[in-house]
């Protein structure tokens, strides 16, 4: 079969792999129908160095059973299926307080979905059955389920978003753009967005952000805290994962806020002390998002069109458009890529 490997920063080749089979009783094989690249993906296509590959990639996609161990029960062959991008069993400790990103059975978290069929370990645990064809209309929502639309979701959550909060959104990707939707959708009453992409930033105003702004670093900060009567916001969801983006969320959080991090951090140390979050009893919350946790809750409201995600999609190709279609992310030529292999 063919999949997707990142050989180091900028080659991504699209080659053949030997096919997915199951190893396991629990165990599906999955063919997939839809699957896409991610922001997170461009983090190693900057940077990795050639003696950490070559690497298999993708970690978002639904797809189509064409078989399952003997000890699956949930699903069966011919079901179509979205895959959070972590491994759960849905049953341990962790999984049943809703972190299943630190599931005690998954002996690996993360998998590679850029290809054209995969191996599901814990499969009754991890994917979920979609009540649409392949063809749907609804398949680019329903794939943001497997990651952006959670993520964005789970910073809405673990920053606490309510309808007497006020949030700043850092970042216009595609998971930035999905907390100002989630952040919306628990109703917050003013949401500030931070992009400097008109096409991204007027989509989020689409999504629910009611102000927008494109300055960085301190120009930037003043004039978040100029559209919130000088405090800051409740609630920063940091949606990029560098240091600027950390720094301008220190400098925009309202006394007693809280910094949800959602962005994969590049950083290992980042101020913690009594000049910064101490100093003004601030709260860090966020981290990898048990997306698992949230696709039955979210599920509905794409089934109804209550809300449609998919719109972070503004590109779609086949696997042999994989390598430029991580090019035109990286270059901002596009905001997310889907892929139908």
């Amino acid at each position: 079969m063919r999949a997707t490997l990142m050989y180091e920063a900028g080659d991504v080749r699209i080659e053949n792999v030997p096919d997915s089979v199951i190893k396991h009783p629990t165990d599906a094989l999955v063919r997939i129908t839809a699957s896409c690249i991610c922001g997170s993906d461009l983090w190693p296509y900057g940077s990795m160095t050639r003696a950490d590959g070559p690497a298999r990639m993708g970690h978002e996609f639904i797809g189509i059973v064409e078989d399952t161990g003997s000890e699956v029960t949930t699903v069966k062959r011919g079901d179509l299926v979205v895959a959070p991008f972590a491994i759960s069993d849905n049953t341990c400790a962790f999984c049943r307080e809703g972190l299943h990103t630190s599931c005690s059975h998954a002996q690996a978290n993360f998998w590679d979905g850029q290809a054209e069929a995969v191996r599901v370990p814990l499969a009754d645990g991890t994917l979920v059955k979609l009540p649409v064809a392949a063809d749907s209309a609804l398949i680019p929502s329903l794939l943001t389920l497997s990651d952006v639309l959670g993520t964005g979701y789970h910073a809405a959550v673990a920053g606490q978003v309510n309808e007497r909060t006020r949030v700043t959104v850092i970042g216009d990707g595609a998971v930035g753009l999905m907390a100002v939707l989630s952040a919306k959708r628990l109703g917050a009453e003013q949401i500030v967005l931070m992009g400097r992409h008109q096409g991204r930033t007027d989509l989020g105003l689409e999504f629910g952000a009611t102000d927008v702004v494109s300055a960085r670093g301190e120009e930037g900060i003043e004039q978040v805290r100029e559209l919130t009567g000088g405090h800051g916001t409740h609630v920063v969801l940091e949606a990029v994962g560098n240091m600027p983006a950390y720094q301008q969320a220190l400098g925009v959080v309202r006394p007693g806020g809280v910094i949800s991090r959602v962005g994969v951090p590049q950083y290992e140390e980042a101020p913690i002390g009594f000049g910064s979050l101490f100093r003004h009893n601030l709260r860090l919350a966020g981290g990898p998002a048990p997306v698992r946790a949230y696709i039955e809750e979210l599920m509905p409201d794409i089934l109804n069109g209550t809300i449609e995600p998919g719109k972070v999609f503004d590109a779609t190709t086949n696997l042999d458009g994989v390598p430029a279609g991580y090019q035109d992310m990286a270059d901002r030529k596009s905001l997310k890529v889907l892929v139908n292999p």
